[in-house]
């Protein structure tokens, strides 16, 4: 049989169908019960999505407690007060060359500086990265462009633009036939590696003073002068997703359920009832509705007499009862689960957990913290250091780098430790001393108990502290528990018996 007839056989051949009883996954199976599911691609499904998506994860963070509480948990433990450098300059001999590392952390704090930093002069760089940090949890990413000219009064080429997603032509396609492809604001090449991003010059519903005079722009961006923050859970993925994709439903219906209980407790507590006429006669004159029903408004504590023929009969809603804070507690924990936090640190409700359930949620969301400022000084703090680095050198701000010396090993004096925030002890006692035991066995090091424990410090700067700490305690002749090393002083041993050895005879003496 020749090849080409095999090909032709093959397409031709109908697919098998499927046989009377033949097994499934149960996931597989048809029926009323099961439900649909879209086979789109990631960029398909946010195409339609997104937007949608987006501004009800806004509005939720702006006026749901518990969305307001998510991102304000993610932000203070992905960041918290700040991600720190510390540069790691070394020789050959692998000995780190401190004058090098203490000019670069120098120029970097002053850099830092809201006024240089960011091309608004509103955002120190912490509150810079607490803000791209919290655009990622509410919008699902974050644009950061960067500027290569100095702001303020700064010397160094490089300043910040934080841009919302709102701001990228979502609209704006063009497929092109070199290659290239425009999809979603975003230009791209054939394995879907960004070129450049085409953003509106102001945000499309921004306030305009005029409204008809102003037009608006749409700009284009080299991709090399973005930094595109976002979370990639399907490649290709073009956009990233809002955290609260998961609970939108949820805490919408969770908050139009707490705000139903709560008028159904004002109505309990305002004593509402109707007027019963048996006789079936209308007697009120006045006070009554423009179709002849009778209406009276009672104040508080105020006693007032019925029409004649009237009776009054009450009506006492039951409600909140006692299955709404269970109902509440059920609902946040499926919250929790979809954006990705304990129920503890979301509601700060500790009254239906102990010490190590709520010691077991801390420590799993410290794990999640911690995957998530690796993935931030990957994706954003690495290559921005890398681009400080060079625009800091060529303009001579790092005096003790030559420019020679820089470009002919850039990974030499680019290298840096980043020093994201840690956590304190959980149970002191028990901690410390299962760390020590750990050092002592060859386990872990000081630099590593230091990083996880010091909330950012590192091993540097406690030496460095305690060595200020102990000449200034030295110098005004104060001494503590803790100045010097304790020293074990042993208790005194027994001497054992020695058993007497007679002497010996002199075979000499006479």
């Amino acid at each position: 049989m020749k090849i080409l007839d095999f090909f032709k056989r093959d397409k031709a051949t109908p697919a098998p169908k499927a046989k009377t009883g033949q097994r499934l996954y149960s996931g597989a199976k048809g029926g009323r019960l099961m439900f649909t599911a879209s086979a789109g691609s990631s960029d398909s499904e946010l195409y339609s999505s997104l937007p949608i998506l987006r501004n009800r994860s806004r509005a939720l963070c702006r006026d749901n407690v518990y969305a307001k509480r998510a991102c304000m948990v993610v932000v203070n433990n992905v960041i918290g007060m700040g991600v720190g450098v510390q540069a790691q300059v070394m020789n050959q001999r692998g000995r780190l060359l401190n004058d090098i590392n203490d000019a670069i952390e120098k120029t970097w704090k002053e850099w830092s500086r809201a006024d240089t930093c960011h091309t608004g002069g509103a955002l120190h760089f912490s509150d810079f990265e607490r803000a791209a940090m919290s655009e990622v949890f509410q919008a699902g990413e974050v644009f950061i462009r960067k500027h290569r000219r100095p702001f303020g009064a700064g010397t160094i080429p490089l300043a910040l633009e934080l841009i919302e997603p709102e701001r990228l032509a979502d609209d704006f396609e063009i497929k092109s036939t070199n290659g290239r492809t425009i999809m979603m604001g975003i230009e791209h090449d054939e394995f879907n590696r960004p070129l450049a991003y085409y953003f509106h010059k102001q945000h499309p519903n921004t306030m305009r003073l005029t409204p008809g005079k102003q037009l608006d722009e749409i700009v284009r961006v080299e991709a090399a002068d973005i930094i595109h923050l976002k979370l990639t859970d399907r490649w290709p993925q073009m956009r990233g997703v809002p955290a609260l994709h998961a609970a939108i439903s949820r805490l919408n219906q969770l908050g139009e359920f707490e705000e139903a209980a709560v008028i159904s407790a004002r109505i309990g507590a305002s004593k509402v009832g109707f007027f019963e006429n048996p006789e079936g006669e209308q007697v009120i004159k006045d006070g009554e509705e423009a179709d002849g029903t009778p209406n009276m408004t009672v104040e508080a504590g105020e006693f007032t007499q019925l029409p004649p023929g009237y009776k009054f009969s009450s009506w006492d809603p039951t409600y909140p009862n006692e299955t709404f804070d269970p109902f509440t507690r059920d609902a946040l924990r499926g919250i929790a689960a979809g954006v990705g936090v304990s129920y503890e640190s979301l509601s700060r409700d500790y009254s239906q957990s102990n010490y190590s359930s709520s010691r077991l949620a801390l420590l799993d969301d410290r794990d999640t913290w911690r995957v998530l400022q690796a993935w931030w000084m990957r994706s954003f703090r690495d290559p921005l250091h890398r681009e400080f680095m060079q625009a800091a050198v060529f303009v001579r701000a790092i005096a003790p780098i030559d420019i020679q010396d820089y470009g002919a090993n850039r990974a030499k004096f680019e290298a840096v430790k980043f020093k994201p925030r840690g956590w304190g002890w959980v149970d002191p006692a028990k901690e410390v001393k299962a760390y020590k035991e750990a050092e002592l066995a060859g386990y872990i090091t000081k630099t590593d108990i230091i990083a996880a424990t010091a909330g950012g410090l590192d091993i540097e700067d406690v030496i460095a502290t305690r060595r200020r700490e102990l000449d200034m305690l030295e110098e005004n002749d104060i001494t503590t528990d803790t100045t010097s090393p304790p020293v074990e002083i042993m208790p005194p041993q027994p001497v054992p018996d020695v058993p007497e050895v007679p002497e010996e005879e002199d075979d000499n003496e006479t």
